[in-house]
């Protein structure tokens, strides 16, 4: 029997995989990749220090701001070794247990992210919904234990990913379709009945990302309800722009999220054109357009800013 067909062997690596039959022209590739991730981090590191820095900052809807940029740092961070590595050097391989931990951080990350943006959701809601309680309701204490309560959340969520990963043997091929790690791709590579991970995973899924939107959701339909009730037209207007910048963070997390994720589990005849494209959209869009959107949208840390670079 092939070692390919033998559940006793093991493979010690993976491969990822970078743009297919663009080998010759990865170092040119890695110009935009590499910009993209400077932009990102530069980006959000700036919009975090400002925050931290000016005490006119330091209200409910800055504070989950910077806590959604630290998120998205991280989020960079996590897959810059081995995209980078693919497209600079064109190193493919990554040892098993660092592929287990790279999707950790990134899932539970992601999973961070999603919560980030409830709690913004839920920032706006009160602010709009209740205005009169908004001081009493988001006080910075109950603001530090809901952003704890965000880590706790999903590093606790999260963790078993790995575990459950550990006791399968991997002797399919060990070819990757992006340039990181996935736990419901790297799932399938197992040689044994993968059943508890891919029910776990699509729970987890439910109940951290899709519950999240759905809560945003209801929040927004209350938040137009009560819009909608403001006989002022200029007041409703402005009511609903202070909304622009949070709405945009949360369709630029959520469609990538959703639609690699419906790929992944659905779309067995999907194209891995299709595949990749929509995994370097999930990883790089919502790092990269968050600061931008929030920098634009708000007068308030478009002014701050304006003045400290003006120093």
């Amino acid at each position: 029997m092939s070692a390919l067909n033998d559940t006793n062997f093991q493979f010690s690596v993976l491969l990822l995989t970078g743009i297919p039959g663009e080998e010759d022209v990865y170092l040119w590739i890695s110009i935009p990749f590499c910009l993209m991730y400077v932009i990102s981090i530069v980006g959000n590191s700036f919009i975090a220090f400002v925050i931290k820095k000016d005490p006119n900052l330091h209200e409910p809807m800055y504070i989950f701001l910077s806590m959604l940029a630290i998120t998205d740092i991280g989020l960079s961070i996590s897959t810059i070794p081995t995209i980078l590595g693919i497209f600079l050097f064109n190193f493919r391989e990554i040892s098993l247990h660092a592929c287990f931990a790279q999707l950790f951080f990134l899932h539970a990350l992601q999973c961070i992210e999603s919560s980030v943006l409830l709690l913004m959701a839920f920032d706006r809601f009160i602010a709009i919904c209740i205005p009169l309680r908004y001081a009493s309701i988001l006080t910075l204490p109950r603001i530090a234990k809901m952003g704890l309560v965000c880590v706790v959340r999903g590093v606790v969520l999260l963790f078993p990913l790995p575990i459950l990963l550990n006791r399968f043997r991997y002797c399919r091929v060990n070819i990757l379709s992006h340039s990181y790690c996935l736990h419901q791709e790297v799932m399938k590579l197992a040689c044994a009945d993968i059943t508890d991970n891919s029910v776990y995973g699509l729970s987890v899924a439910l109940f951290t990302t899709w519950l999240d939107a759905l809560l945003i959701f209801l929040s927004y339909v209350m938040i137009l309800k009560t819009v909608l009730s403001i006989a002022s037209r200029v007041e409703s207007l402005r009511a609903l722009n202070t909304c622009v910048s949070h709405l945009c963070a949360v369709l630029l997390f959520y469609i990538p999220e959703f639609s690699l994720s419906l790929i992944h589990r659905f779309g067995k005849d999907s194209s891995h054109f299709l595949q990749m494209l929509m995994g370097y959209i999930y990883l790089f869009v919502p790092p990269l357009m968050n600061p931008i959107v929030y920098s634009v949208k708000s007068k308030h840390l478009r002014a701050r800013i304006t003045r400290m670079c003006a120093k």
